[in-house]
């Protein structure tokens, strides 16, 4: 089978698209036909092996997965022997949280993991996008503790995350208001968002509003900026660890005194029911992931490329079978 394999920590160029064997299908395995799959940050983070730091989980000195995607769409081209929930030829997608392993034409996944059947009339690309980021943003959305009406800010409300994020709030009955550039502006508000704000013309840290919590969805936001339009009991929620890596630091700091905190909530392992959940939020038509561009497996490289110019606009996916 065709896979994107890399041996090294490194560019985007340490990946290269090779033949490698078929994964061996166990008894309690389904074999899944990929049919799309995406590049993220996590992939990037994971390819890069950075932080560093990361490198005790991921491998060192070289990393552990060769073949890199978690989130996936396909078709079960097989099942194992003690299966029992699924059949050749459904369509399903998941996340391959195991061993990651979706830059590829076929992956095995146990029956019982992060994996359902996809929603009636689904696509394949937009539903290999669905699973990563609203993970992500269902994590920051329970360590909001938002009741609905409240007032939140979404800052990066373009970016995989920050698209899903708004949509949830929106879903949850949030007064959302959402920050992006000016070319973005329409397209945030048809996710939901009862109120956009552009930057590049206005500085929301200095409006005279307060939110129960500022999502930072891209890791590039400053707490101490963000204070003044916090609620006195209000939290600042990062996806990332900051710019200057103060993120866990200030989520310590501002533990241990009352008023406003700082958070970094770390995602629970993904499971069935948590790719359950997110196919029924799809089902209802209140997320939608967004897709910014779809490259073939062959041009993997030029995806991480892409990616990496943090310009991309909700997700970018590989279509690996046609």
């Amino acid at each position: 089978m065709r896979a994107a394999r890399r041996t090294r920590y490194g560019p985007p160029e340490v990946v290269e698209v090779v033949d490698l064997p078929m994964p061996a299908v166990g008894a309690h395995d389904l074999l899944v036909r990929v049919y799309a799959t995406t590049v993220n940050r996590t992939d990037c983070g994971f390819r890069s092996g950075r932080p560093v730091v990361g490198r005790a989980f991921y491998g060192f000195p070289r990393p552990r997965h060769l073949v890199l995607g978690g989130e996936f769409a396909g078709i079960v081209e097989e099942v194992g022997s003690a299966v029992s929930e699924f059949a050749v030829g459904e369509r399903v997608f998941g996340y391959q949280e195991a061993h990651l392993g979706a830059h590829a034409e076929f992956l095995t996944i146990r029956e019982d993991g992060p994996i359902v059947t996809m929603p009636a009339g689904a696509e394949f690309v937009p539903t290999a996008a669905s699973t990563e980021a609203s993970h992500y943003a269902v994590t920051i959305l329970r360590a909001a503790r938002l009741r609905p009406g409240d007032p939140v800010l979404v800052y990066g409300a373009t970016g995989a995350i920050g698209s899903a994020a708004v949509q949830l709030l929106a879903f949850l009955g949030a007064d959302v208001t959402a920050v992006c550039d000016s070319p973005y502006v329409e397209l945030v508000r048809g996710l939901g968002a009862n109120r956009v704000v552009d930057r590049t013309t206005t500085d929301y840290t200095q409006e005279d509003r307060t939110y129960r919590a500022v999502v930072d969805a891209v890791g590039k936001g400053s707490f101490l900026a963000s204070r003044r339009v916090l609620a006195p009991d209000g939290r600042y929620l990062s996806t990332d660890v900051g710019v200057h890596d103060e993120i866990p630091f200030l989520a310590v700091a501002t533990a241990l005194s009352p008023g406003r905190t700082v958070a970094l909530p770390l995602p629970a392992r993904r499971t069935q029911d948590s790719v359950r959940r997110i196919k029924g939020v799809v089902e209802t038509g209140a997320f939608t992931p967004l897709v910014d561009r779809t490259y073939a497996l062959d041009d993997i490289v030029e995806a991480y490329r892409y990616v990496e110019t943090g310009q991309k606009v909700g997700n970018v996916v590989i279509a690996v079978a046609a």
